[in-house]
C-alpha cells in the first residue's frame, strides 16, 4: 500500500525535493499545499498525478508531514495548518533551517520528528542531506524518512541534533559558495582579456570536473590539489595568493560562522 505523504511548501529546496522524488512516484501518493507554485513544480506535480493545493482534507491520514516552508513561516501556518495534518502517529520530516526539533513538536503537537538538511544538487540526485531524529522516532518510521532524502543523493546521520547548524552553513548553503567560486574565476579570466562567454565555460567546466574527480578517484581534496600544484610553478603561485594571510580558507571560515549565526537566530 502507498504511502500517503504531505509536502508543505514547494519553493526552491521543495522543488528540489519534487524533482527527486519524481523518480520513485509509484512508491507513494503525494499532496502538495503550495500557494504560488511555480510552472515547473506544477508540472512535475501534473505529470505524477500528484494534488496540489486540495480544496478538502476531511478524513486525510498523512504518514508523513514534509516542511519545506521557510522558518519565519513556521510558527503562523503551522498552527492555522499544518497542525490539521499531524496525528500522533504521523511522521514530520522538517528541512528548514534553524528550527528546532522541540520547537516543531511544540508548534504541531507532534510525537514524531526528524529534522533534515539537503541541498540543492539534490534535484538531480547529486546532493547531500544529513538528518537527526528525534528518540521518540521508531526505526520504520526513520526508515520512511530516510526513504524520501534519498532519491536527493547521499544521507548522512548526525550524532546530535547540535550539528545541524554547521550542517546547514557546510553543506545547505555550500552550493552556493561553489557557484560563487566559479562565477569569481569566469570574471578573473574575462577581466585577463578572455571573452566572456569562453571564461565562463572555462570556469564552470574546471569546477565541474574536479568536483567529478574526486568522485570518481575517492581521492581527498588535499592530496588532489597537491598533486596538481608543481613546486614554484603557476599553481603554487595562485594558491599561494588564494591562502596569505589566511585567504580564502580564512573567508570561508567566517562564511560558515556567519550562516550559523543566521542559522540559529532563524530557529528562535
Amino acid at each position: 500500500m502507498k504511502k500517503r505523504i504531505a509536502l508543505v511548501g514547494g519553493g526552491r529546496m521543495g522543488g528540489a525535493m519534487l524533482r527527486g522524488w519524481a523518480r520513485m512516484a509509484d512508491a507513494f501518493d503525494l499532496v502538495v499545499f503550495e500557494p504560488f507554485p511555480s510552472a515547473e513544480v506544477s508540472e512535475i506535480i501534473a505529470a505524477q498525478a500528484w494534488v496540489l493545493n486540495p480544496e478538502s482534507l476531511e478524513g486525510a491520514v498523512f504518514e508523513c508531514v514534509v516542511l519545506g516552508i521557510k522558518p519565519q513561516l513556521f510558527a503562523p501556518v503551522g498552527d492555522q495548518t499544518i497542525k490539521h495534518l499531524v496525528s500522533d502517529q504521523t511522521l514530520v520530516l522538517s528541512i528548514m533551517a534553524g528550527m528546532g526539533t522541540a520547537k516543531i513538536a511544540e508548534v504541531l503537537g507532534a510525537t514524531h520528528v526528524v529534522r533534515a538538511m539537503p541541498n540543492t544538487p539534490g534535484q538531480i540526485g547529486k546532493g547531500v542531506t544529513a538528518y537527526w531524529n528525534s528518540p521518540t522516532v521508531p526505526p520504520d518510521l526513520e526508515a520512511l524518512a530516510v526513504s524520501l532524502l534519498r532519491p536527493l543523493g547521499h544521507v548522512e546521520k548526525l550524532q546530535s541534533e547540535k550539528q545541524m547548524d554547521a550542517v546547514t552553513a557546510v553543506s545547505g548553503s555550500g552550493p552556493a559558495y561553489v557557484f560563487l567560486l566559479a562565477e569569481a574565476m569566469a570574471a578573473a579570466g574575462e577581466a585577463e582579456g578572455l571573452e566572456r562567454g569562453l571564461a565562463e565555460r572555462l570556469a564552470w567546466q574546471t569546477v565541474i570536473g574536479s568536483a567529478a574527480l574526486m568522485e570518481e578517484t575517492g581521492q581527498n581534496p588535499q592530496d588532489l590539489r597537491r598533486a596538481v600544484t608543481s613546486p614554484e610553478g603557476t599553481t603554487a603561485a595562485a594558491t599561494d595568493a588564494l591562502t596569505a594571510g589566511g585567504g580564502i580558507i580564512t573567508l570561508v571560515r567566517r562564511a560558515v560562522e556567519a550562516a550559523i549565526h543566521r542559522s540559529r537566530q532563524l530557529g528562535k
